[in-house]
């Protein structure tokens, strides 16, 4: 029987520190890495407090494995998965992305820059479980490198895209929220030759202003910076920067399921050919796939699958255009196979750039579907996906992930969350009415199994 995982989730694995999370765990994984990719490993962490002890005992469990360390410093996951990329045996970030400061995790980078896929982690968990890995003696044991000026090779990777000065002109207000984007979404902004406002531009675990999860009131501030800056737009970023979601130039704040319409039908009327996204996406994308003769793939909720499905079409000849999620993380195939908060950011600036017309304005144009997220906890989850199910007859199910029904053009996914103990609930449909009567019903069913 096939194995499943048990510590990692949909990004990795995290908890909260000192509870289910703390350097014992990351020594271990540490030393199971280290077996299973000899050689030089990269080491990265977000700006959260715990970060610099964890990413110790990260550094102790390779080198005492015989590899050798280079120490990247804080920067965003993307940062990190670029720089490995065809450099290094793999890469390790100490990170919990848009999870409360309490949390931390580990995600672990292969060499192609993706993340360690299901099997991989599988065999990754069997090595922690029967602790089969073996330690060089003093003579065999890794040396360490400081790796900080690195993150340069990662700007200088998203601005080869673009013509110089793309931005010229251009005001943009940022919020990097405290956490890794501090380090670079200003400076490549100010390179694109745009002028930049920031606000929460310092590292700090903490998260004193907002949480590391980019919401509308959490934003509230970097609208009003928009406004009072006449900003072409603003920018915010969760944790580790893998995610980039904005603000238009009214101070409103653009959900992120049509952030990805509006930059993947830029993108693919320059490229045509597959998108890749997950079954949790607006059917937006399917609007776009249409209006620039593309096909949409989907896949399970993560990112990893998203990376993993355009790879795998691309080695068995399919074009492939776009990939990404519906929560702010693009993957840009032409860069590299992972969600990057930092080229989404360009590619929002070279977007304007080119129409011309306020974001505003783009954003409106788009077709008016109403989107709901809600998360819900539940410790009978796996009673959840069947009584979905026989709820709606009439519907069709996917099983893909969870139970996505759909009818016509108003469908609810159900699933369980990758990285929390909890059911997580998305519904669209063309209108408002039509979305809370369709989570409403959902919720009906499923609310006897709620905690």
């Amino acid at each position: 029987m096939k194995g499943k995982k048990e510590l990692f989730g949909t990004n990795g694995v995290r908890g909260v520190v000192g509870d289910s999370m703390g350097p014992e765990l990351v020594l271990r994984i540490g030393q199971a890495l280290g077996a299973m990719r000899p050689g030089t490993i990269a080491v990265g962490r977000d700006s959260r407090s715990s970060g610099a002890m964890l990413v110790h005992a990260m550094k102790a469990g390779l080198l005492a494995s015989g590899c050798s360390v280079v120490d990247c410093g804080i920067l965003p996951t993307p940062a990190l998965q670029f720089i490995v990329r065809g450099r290094f045996a793999a890469g390790a970030m100490i990170t919990a992305s848009h999870n409360p400061p309490e949390y931390n995790g580990v995600k672990v980078i292969e060499a192609d820059g993706t993340e360690m896929g299901d099997e991989e982690v599988i065999a990754l968990e069997e090595r922690l479980g029967s602790g089969s890995y073996s330690l060089a003696d003093w003579r065999g044991i890794g040396d360490e490198e400081d790796g900080s000026g690195l993150v340069d090779r990662y700007i200088d990777g998203i601005l080869a895209h673009f013509p110089p000065g793309a931005g010229r002109g251009m005001t943009v207000a940022v919020d990097p929220g405290a956490g890794a984007a501090c380090r670079t979404t200003p400076r490549l902004l100010e390179r694109m030759g745009a002028t930049v406002h920031a606000i929460n531009a310092t590292f700090d675990g903490t998260f004193p202003n907002r949480l590391p999860e980019p919401t509308p009131a959490g934003l509230a501030p970097l609208a009003a910076l928009v406004r009072e800056t006449g900003a072409a737009f603003g920018v915010a970023h969760d944790g580790d920067a893998d995610r980039a979601v904005f603000v238009d130039d009214r101070g409103r704040y653009v959900e992120e399921n049509r952030e990805f319409a509006l930059i993947a039908h830029h993108v693919c009327r320059e490229r045509t050919g597959v998108i890749v996204t997950p079954v949790s996406t607006s059917q937006l994308i399917e609007d776009v796939a249409a209006a620039t003769g593309c096909t949409v793939r989907y896949t399970p909720v993560g990112s990893i699958y998203v990376a993993r499905s355009m790879l795998d079409l691309i080695a068995h000849g399919t074009d492939v255009a776009f990939g990404g999620e519906g929560n702010g993380g693009l993957i840009y195939p032409d860069h590299q196979f992972c969600r990057d908060g930092g080229m989404t950011t360009a590619m929002m600036v070279a977007l304007l750039a080119r129409t011309g017309r306020p974001l505003s304005e783009l954003i409106d144009a788009l077709p008016p579907y109403h989107f709901i997220s809600e998360k819900k906890k539940s410790s009978r989850i796996d009673e959840i996906v069947p009584a979905v199910v026989a709820a709606f007859p009439d519907h069709s199910a996917d099983l893909t992930d969870g139970v996505r029904i759909a009818k016509e053009k108003t469908w609810a996914l159900v699933r369980r969350s990758g990285t929390e103990p909890i059911v997580r609930v998305m519904v669209e449909a063309p209108d408002r009415a039509g979305a809370e009567a369709m989570r409403d019903a959902v919720l009906a069913v499923i609310r006897p199994f709620l905690d």
